[in-house]
């Protein structure tokens, strides 16, 4: 398993624990040991589910338990996850999710279900190179987030959840076609000229999706009126897939010409929240994007607007513009093996498998 750094030092390598091992022994036998746990290994089983899938189960769970019970599990499993301890958290409500979330994650440490992930498929035109970032999330700590590319869009999907968003939501949106052009560092310390620029540019995005979705019902129609397929260079876009792809190759060339701009002074305006106050002081781009915010059990999701900020190659930021609070993300720079998919289809279908599987 592979954990991320201790919040909030996002740039710190990741951190590896072993879960589970299999001896292979003589005429196709085979013994498997958890390692989960403080007592060493102990028996386990794997079973092959389908194609891309298995399970692995406990059998000796009495392993996991400590002398000290719950209340010491949760002390050491704090120190480990978190790397500190609960006399170090001081706000209540951050104790609160903490709680929930070594709940919720101690409950599985019987029976977990693994699934093969792909990292994104890459293109020249990318705005940087798509794959994995550490990312803050306020009080939930760092969590793992794979950014892909898609046209006009890029995607923020969670690999690790929280008790608000689980894993395999799309935590936030990138609209390409949409930069932001920032006030000077004077007027960017001031939340309310940042909201205001942001505003201005989501009410411009909402007028845009209303003229093509009319467009799109003129052209069906024209379609049922003439009986016969539409052009596929005709229309607006945004439906099907020939304007998907006209999108694709516009939003490429937009994108890469908007790769190398010279960088600009950037600071978080007052009032917004950050958990790393280590953030870059310049940036390279700014983007209109929308995040997604739920209470707990991801109760009444909905998607928010807020500023995707590009630093470099392998650092970016998204500032939620309703939560007044800042996310910082850093490129996992761990080499995965055999993880590339095998083509984009499959990559895409992978992550509406991972985001049914949230819902």
């Amino acid at each position: 398993m592979y954990l991320p750094p201790h919040d909030p030092h996002v740039d710190d390598p990741m951190r590896f624990k072993p879960l589970f091992r299999i001896h292979l022994m003589e005429r196709k036998c085979a013994t498997v040991e958890c390692m989960y746990g403080h007592k060493g290994p102990h028996n386990g089983h794997i079973q092959i589910v389908k194609k891309d899938e298995f399970s692995t189960k406990c059998n000796q769970t009495d392993h996991h338990r400590m002398s000290g019970g719950r209340q010491e599990e949760f002390r050491t499993w704090l120190r480990e996850e978190w790397g500190r301890t609960l006399e170090d958290i001081f706000h209540e409500h951050m104790q609160e999710l903490i709680l929930m979330k070594f709940i919720y994650t101690s409950q599985y440490d019987n029976c977990l279900t693994y699934r093969r992930i792909y990292l994104p498929p890459s293109s020249p035109d990318d705005l940087i190179q798509p794959g994995l970032f550490k990312g803050t999330y306020g009080s939930h700590g760092l969590e793992i987030v794979m950014l892909s590319f898609h046209g006009k869009k890029a995607k923020g999907t969670k690999i690790t959840g929280d008790p608000n968003i689980p894993a395999g939501q799309q935590t936030v949106e990138i609209d390409l076609a949409h930069p932001l052009q920032l006030p000077d560092i004077e007027n960017l310390r001031d939340f309310s000229e940042l909201s205001r620029i942001v505003l201005e540019v989501q009410e411009q995005v909402r007028r845009e999706e209303q003229e093509c979705e009319q467009r799109q019902e003129g052209e069906e129609h024209s379609q049922q009126a003439a009986s016969q397929p539409a052009s596929p260079l005709g229309g607006g876009g945004g439906g099907g897939e020939g304007a998907e792809g006209e999108e694709t190759a516009a939003g490429a060339e937009g994108t890469t010409q908007d790769k190398a701009p010279a960088s600009q002074p950037f600071v978080l305006p007052m009032g917004v929240i950050s958990r790393n106050e280590d953030y870059p002081r310049t940036c390279r781009i700014c983007f209109y994007g929308t995040g997604l915010i739920a209470g707990h059990g991801f109760t009444s999701p909905e998607r928010t607007p807020g500023v995707f900020v590009l630093f470099d190659d392998d650092r970016f930021g998204f500032i939620w513009l309703e939560l007044k609070s800042f996310s910082l993300y850093s490129r996992i720079k761990v080499s995965f093996q055999n993880a590339q998919a095998p083509s984009r289809e499959a990559f895409d279908e992978m992550l509406k498998n991972i985001q049914s599987l949230a819902t």
